[in-house]
């Protein structure tokens, strides 16, 4: 039997690989895990009473869009977090914002581009599912460093200006996955002004947008209204998952230009999982209410000051500006996250396993992610060991 061959280069998945690399040995204590992105913080209490006052929806069809009340709800948070007004017949609900990030390229990304293959300009380190996308609509998928030297987000204006006249989709994940830096409005407005002179979509990966240190990070779609760029040259990408702690609820939205809404709900028609109605309702109230949001950044904001106690004076280390991961320097990244398991049963993220090797070089392998989702006692135990064993 013959498979395809479009997916036959992407290496294992970044989880696989790390039970390979450490499962075969024992941990040296008690096991911590601090390398996946499952928000431990509490639920919004309102969560159950929702759902059992919806359940008969779950005898129904769910809306394939979503509910109105939900793109009502969605419309209403935009415009106050970010004085934006995209109406409700410019968003889509998403089973999970990884849906989106796939089959909007699906959508959106034509078969070629000036009658050369098109490019996918995709930051490295990255989100995996942006080069997945890639591959799947046949378009050559360029990785762009993401690292200290350009302060962690991808200078996409320095690719060659036959390069950028291929793109058709550029992704950008502001507060970045796996380092935590936010893209100023400066940067956001030069990459979109960039999208509109080279003609290509910004995939703005919008996720961790509520989690923040300092300041509220800007949108891509705040930054596009402002500057008059054409709505179409963005697509912005949120979740319920870091804002809310619902990992499980698999609950998301996108927005986008009008032209581009309709090929992406075309799309979800034939291929999509929508959102079972009382998911939708949760998601509704959830979009609609703040105040757990921002005890949920209260308790990260306590897990940044101890992280910023614990690794003062180690070279190298910066705090995060956004997200709940720390992207911390090591000689190697694998021996690391061998090194804490063995001796602490501290389990962490090789970056390498979160980037692409270009050129013979891949910009994680010097660093390892670490997740600040476990309450704050054991979020500061794991991380004092980790100093000692890896910096002591």
């Amino acid at each position: 039997m013959d498979f395809p061959e479009r997916f036959s280069n992407l290496p294992e998945y970044a989880f696989p690989r790390l039970r390979a690399l450490l499962d075969s040995h024992e941990p040296g204590g008690d096991v911590l895990a601090m390398s996946i992105g499952e928000p431990r913080h509490p639920m919004p209490e309102f969560v159950g009473d929702v759902i059992a006052q919806s359940l008969g929806e779950f005898g129904k069809y769910p809306a394939n869009d979503g509910t109105p009340e939900l793109l009502d709800a969605i419309s209403g948070w935009l415009k106050r977090r970010y004085s934006v007004e995209i109406g409700p017949e410019r968003i889509m609900a998403l089973n999970g914002t990884r849906e989106g990030l796939y089959n909007a390229a699906m959508a959106l990304s034509p078969e070629t581009k000036r009658g050369k293959t098109p490019v996918i300009a995709i930051p490295n380190p990255f989100y995996q599912v942006y080069a997945v996308a890639a591959a799947a609509v046949g378009a050559e998928p360029i990785f762009v460093p993401a690292g200290a030297d350009t302060g962690f987000l991808p200078n996409y204006s320095a690719l060659a200006p036959e390069v950028l006249d291929r793109i058709t989709v550029a992704y950008l994940c502001s507060p970045s996955n796996p380092q935590g830096a936010v893209a100023s409005r400066d940067y956001l407005a030069d990459l979109l002004h960039l999208a509109e002179k080279h003609d290509f979509i910004v995939f703005a990966d919008e996720c961790y947008s509520e989690i923040w240190r300092e300041a509220p990070p800007p949108g891509a779609a705040q930054v596009a209204a402002e500057e008059g760029i054409d709505p179409e040259r963005v697509v912005i990408f949120h979740s319920l998952s870091k804002r809310s702690n619902l990992p499980g609820l698999r609950s998301g939205f996108l927005a986008a230009g009008p032209q581009s809404i309709k090929h992406i709900r075309r799309l979800r028609a034939y291929a999509g999982a929508p959102l079972p109605q009382p998911l939708q309702r949760v998601a509704e109230r959830a979009w609609a209410d703040e105040a757990h949001v921002t005890e949920n950044r209260r308790l990260y904001a306590e897990k940044y000051e101890i992280a910023g106690q614990i690794f003062d004076g180690v070279d190298g280390f910066q705090l995060p500006q956004g997200g709940f991961f720390l992207w911390l320097p090591v000689e190697d990244g694998e021996a690391a996250a061998l090194k804490l398991w063995t001796e602490t049963g501290i389990r962490v993220l090789p970056g390498a396993y979160l980037a692409r090797e270009v050129n013979g070089e891949n910009p994680g392998q010097k660093y390892i992610r670490v997740a600040l989702v476990a309450p704050k006692a054991e979020t500061q135990r794991g991380l004092m060991q980790l100093r000692d064993c890896l910096y002591g």
